[in-house]
């Protein structure tokens, strides 16, 4: 089985165009740092829930777009190394300094897949 890492963040609608172009430029480091598999994903019907939602999640401001991402690695392992030579590569650096979006409300983490059909 793989490892996953998911991604949620509030990206300025006016933004969308900059954003895919951020993510195709993120892309290609991910996967070349390990990650089989990358996708993005722009929120279309992203709902407001009683107690909890995807909005509320990442503080998203009226004119945002909820966007969910997220990875595959072959292994924990590869992307915990892959996470490692992130930190510092100057492309992550110089992409991090032109993020289209408020990195501070992005949520992220790992995720051992239990069903994959």
């Amino acid at each position: 089985m793989s490892y996953v890492e998911g991604f949620v963040v509030a990206v300025p609608a006016a933004n969308k165009e900059a954003y895919r172009k951020h993510a195709e430029q993120a892309s290609q480091l991910f996967k070349e740092l390990g990650a089989t598999r990358f996708v993005e994903c722009w929120g279309d019907d992203v709902p407001e829930g009683k107690i909890t939602d995807f909005r509320g999640a990442v503080n998203a401001k009226d004119d945002e777009v909820v966007v969910f991402s997220w990875l595959e690695y072959p292994s924990k392992e590869i992307r915990d190394a892959a996470n490692q030579k992130m930190m510092s590569d100057p492309r992550m650096k110089a992409m991090a300094e032109e993020m289209p979006f408020d990195g501070k409300r992005m949520i992220f983490g790992g995720f051992v897949p239990i069903v994959d059909v």
